[in-house]
């Protein structure tokens, strides 16, 4: 589950939003690894992404491991 601020953060190299589809992707390609690893890459992803832009929203992601 995750909130819209992580698809709506404006970076990368043309400023634009991050977008559901590639966060969907972002999960998905990490899907195998452990919690933590997920939420290094995760975190390492929105920093990169956002670059020396403002944070615009409140960034909520929870993952269940079953």
């Amino acid at each position: 589950m995750y909130t819209d601020g992580y698809a709506d953060q404006f970076g990368g190299p043309k400023g634009k939003k991050f977008k559901y589809k590639q966060l969907n992707e972002l999960l998905l390609a990490n899907s195998h690894l452990s919690m933590e690893e997920q939420k290094k890459i995760i975190s390492e992803t929105f920093d990169s992404w956002k670059g020396d832009l403002e944070q615009i929203d409140d960034v909520c992601i929870i993952g269940i491991k079953v």
